[in-house]
């Protein structure tokens, strides 16, 4: 009796350790939050490219989750380490038609290709982007606008209020952080402040002239690098 009493608590504890293992190494779908500006070293086990960015799920420390970045050439299997990222949840993709329950977009990623003594490092960025000066570009403002020129130099006086911006297109950045990232010049310039970001649910192309609606907002910061003196939030096209 003794030795079947032993038996089964026996399998008992087989049975308990394999369901823990098999729990630990299972990937978690919906994993819990990670420390969001501590330096993560992670292995890439599934890759998703989109247009403009690079969908990656990596596993760390046993545990699955996801993380984006611009986008880049990333092989399944290669070593990744990166620091300062933003986390959102219920992140959706409109191109890829999915909603990421949670989901790390990288500040700055370093690949390890090969072993880490001749590994080649590179660097991305994600965040503001550095937008060039287009010469060429010349727009008055409508009737009830301003210029992004007047805009910068005044900045205190429209702080909190809807404006009326026309310029040309000359970035856009879609889908970041549940919004598109449009960015506008008119020829004006203030003290070197000559391009404005509006964020937007519209769509826009580069070279297109629009006009935009939009509340302006100082001292922006999304966090991941995407910092604002000026920006025009909640952005509509006049048409």
């Amino acid at each position: 009796m003794k030795v079947f009493l032993g038996v089964i608590l026996a399998l008992i504890v087989v049975a308990f350790v394999f369901r823990l293992t098999k729990k630990q190494d299972t990937p978690v779908e919906n994993p819990p939050a990670v420390n969001a500006t501590a330096i993560h070293n992670v292995i890439v086990e599934e890759v998703i490219q989109a247009s403009s960015y690079t969908y990656m799920r990596v596993k760390e420390n046993k545990v699955d989750y996801w993380v984006a970045t611009v986008k880049d050439d990333v092989a399944v299997g290669s070593k990744y380490s990166f620091g300062d990222a933003l986390e959102m949840t219920n992140f959706k993709s409109k191109e890829l038609d999915r909603t990421f329950d949670r989901i790390y977009f990288i500040s700055d990623n370093d690949e390890q290709a090969g072993n880490q003594e001749n590994s080649m490092m590179a660097p991305t960025t994600m965040g503001r982007p550095k937008v060039e000066l287009k010469t060429d570009v010349v727009i008055q403002p409508s009737v009830g606008g301003i210029s992004i020129a007047e805009l910068y130099k005044n900045r205190n006086n429209y702080a909190n209020k809807k404006v009326h911006v026309k310029g040309k297109v000359v970035k856009v950045n879609s889908e970041v952080m549940d919004r598109n990232w449009v960015h506008i010049q008119d020829g004006t310039n203030d003290s070197g402040n000559f391009d404005l970001t509006i964020t937007t649910l519209e769509l826009a192309k580069i070279d297109d002239v629009v006009e935009f609606e939009g509340t302006i907002i100082l001292n922006k910061d999304f966090g991941a690098g995407y910092t604002y003196d000026v920006i025009m939030e909640g952005g509509t096209i006049i048409r």
